[in-house]
């Protein structure tokens, strides 16, 4: 049996204050414990997700993604979501979570949007 991976990149547009990191892989119920240990105690200040690479997105995923969202938010730090896949974004629609997270189309109008 295939092991399931999520693999995670920080990109060269990242910074002191922010993070740019491209996920690969799936995001769901195999992957969800590593990806929060690893993302939650990021120090920069903005974080932004590039969503491209996601081949599966599952309710687990979408569920990390919120509590990684609140903790960030609760601690005065930014978090947004890039390059969502159909799939992915279909997910996060039915979760009726489109309001509530920050979703950009690509990681040059997220970084835009914290300039």
């Amino acid at each position: 049996m295939e092991t399931v991976r999520l693999d995670l990149e920080k990109l060269p547009v990242s910074d002191a204050t922010h993070l740019v990191t491209r996920l690969s892989g799936k995001l769901g119920l195999e992957t969800v414990h590593n990806f929060i240990q690893t993302l939650r105690p990021e120090p920069a200040t903005h974080l932004i997700l590039d969503m491209s690479g996601v081949s599966f997105l599952d309710s687990a995923g979408v569920g990390a993604l919120v509590q990684l969202f609140v903790h960030r938010r609760n601690l005065g730090k930014t978090f947004a979501l890039t390059g969502l896949t159909k799939q992915g974004n279909a997910v996060i629609q039915v979760a009726g979570l489109t309001k509530l997270l920050p979703i950009h189309a690509s990681v040059e109008e997220a970084l835009a949007q914290r300039a």
